[in-house]
């Protein structure tokens, strides 16, 4: 039993070592900077071909936003015909009515 102790203290004073040095080692400078050029995505253009589909993506994405925001806005905008003054204007087109009850049914339906 009294052989345990002093391992067991032993045992306490390694980790208490190791936990002391590590906060030691952690708080060291890199060992090796990275900078752009040498960052691993770099390497066989993985990095310009990566910068280049993150682009794209975007362009993408915002010429589709432009074009839905202008076909919802373009539909509403779509010019309503009078049905009543297209079949009137067809019936004047055909020959059925002269220019005068033309005009004249034209002023009464408000075109």
């Amino acid at each position: 039993m009294a052989t345990e102790i002093p391992m067991m203290s032993e045992t306490w004073w390694l980790l208490l070592g190791i936990v002391r040095n590590a906060g030691a080692l952690l708080a060291q400078e890199r060992m090796y900077e990275w900078r752009w050029e040498t960052h691993p995505m770099w390497w066989w253009g993985w990095g310009m071909g990566m910068m280049a589909m993150m682009f794209l993506f975007w362009v993408v994405f915002i010429v589709g936003l432009v074009v839905a925001i202008r076909w919802l806005l373009g539909k509403s905008k779509e010019a309503k015909t009078d049905s009543a003054l297209e079949i009137l204007r067809q019936r004047y087109a055909r020959g059925e009515i002269n220019k005068d009850e033309f005009e004249t049914k034209k002023k009464d339906l408000g075109g």
